[in-house]
Formats: C-alpha cells, structure tokens, sequence
C-alpha cells in the first residue's frame, strides 16, 4: 500500500513527549509513532463500532431465524 504525506499540528507536551520516545529508542522516528497510533485507534474504533452494531441485535429473533428449517426430520435433508 502506498504511503502520502500529511502535515498535523500537535502540542508542545505531545511533541516532547513523542521525541521522548523516539529517543530512547521505542519507535524509529515520529512518522512511525504517529503511523502506530493512528492504527491502533483505527483497530479500536472498528472493534467498537461492531460491538454497538451487534447489541443492535435482537437475540430471539436473531436464534429463530438462524435455527430456521434446523426443525424439520432429518431424514428430510438432502445427503451430501
């Protein structure tokens, strides 16, 4: 996947705190500290965003219609 630049505006605490990092070694540069969090909070949201959606769920509803046809005699089913 291709990278592009961007320009972001941070803090003064939030640099020194990133350069902090850098120099001791946890993360390469700043682009690669900045890389990591962005998809770290990209992951985070994404899991959340499927947890509301599937509370959205009606659990009753949701079972009858996944256990639809499971009923019949089995000697019904088609062999396989």
């Amino acid at each position: 996947m291709g990278k592009a630049k961007i320009a972001i505006t941070l803090d003064k605490q939030s640099i020194g705190d990133l350069d902090k990092l850098v120099e001791t070694e946890v993360f390469q540069n700043r682009s690669q500290a900045i890389q990591e969090a962005i998809n770290e909070k990209l992951m985070r949201l994404k899991k959340t965003r499927l947890i509301t959606e599937s509370l959205k769920l009606k659990r009753v509803s949701e079972r009858k219609l996944s256990e639809e046809g499971l009923a019949a005699d089995v000697t019904e089913w088609p062999e396989y």
